[in-house]
């Protein structure tokens, strides 16, 4: 398995033979990768509405070139001209080839002033082609028993998502080999990286801060 991030907490995820994309979003986003990076893109996994996680405009172009999305009802009902397939946690999904997908529970955290239109549904996945990343999305600490060999993870905190103390624990009892902060283009919410890697290191985790279109193999 192949991953390569791209701005705040987009990731493209290629293994047996299919190109995933996982939350294309607004935040510093480069037109030019529709061109040069995002072609082929078999399957769009959203994790929740926010528009960070969910450039519109990008994804209606990945569409109509082939590719297919699963999100929750409330993306489809935020944005209804998406061809949304709904999952929900719990659900796995077979994608022809062998590759495996598996919608976890995600829990987004609040910030006083954040809009009240959101946010009911919320998710993570995990994709498994015999190894494991698990992308948690947006969300604050919670128990649970999944297991990967890569985790990439928010941890720039302000109440929204996972700080760093926490979120290193929380890595840590995935079991990953690698644990690869994201989440980290937001001006309003920036992360304190030497608190992160601070805090990684006493968790005594081997982590990676990806550069945009730095690529990693599992």
């Amino acid at each position: 398995m192949k991953i390569t991030k791209y701005s705040h907490s987009c990731l493209l995820i290629e293994g047996k033979d299919k190109r995933v994309l996982v939350d294309p979003g607004v935040y510093k986003y480069d037109p030019e990768w529709l061109m040069q990076d995002w072609t082929n893109i078999h399957v769009i996994l959203i994790t929740h509405q926010h528009q960070d996680h969910c450039n519109t405009s990008a994804i209606k172009y990945l569409v109509e070139k082939g590719a297919m999305i699963f999100s929750t009802k409330e993306v489809q009902d935020a944005y209804p001209e998406l061809k949304v397939h709904i999952v929900k946690e719990g659900d796995s999904l077979n994608i022809p080839g062998g590759l495996r997908i598996i919608v976890t529970k995600a829990v987004h955290g609040y910030f006083p002033g954040m809009p009240a239109t959101n946010l009911h549904e919320n998710i993570g996945f995990i994709i498994d082609d015999g190894k494991k990343a698990y992308i948690t999305g947006d969300t604050i600490t919670f128990p649970n028993d999944y297991k990967c060999e890569a985790i990439f993870l928010p941890l720039n905190n302000h109440g929204v998502v996972m700080g760093p103390a926490e979120g290193a624990m929380f890595a840590k009892e995935s079991g990953a080999h690698l644990v690869c902060p994201i989440h980290g283009d937001s001006e309003k919410f920036p992360p304190d990286w030497h608190k992160i890697k601070q805090e990684l290191e006493k968790a005594g985790v081997h982590y990676k801060l990806l550069e945009v279109r730095e690529s990693i193999e599992l």
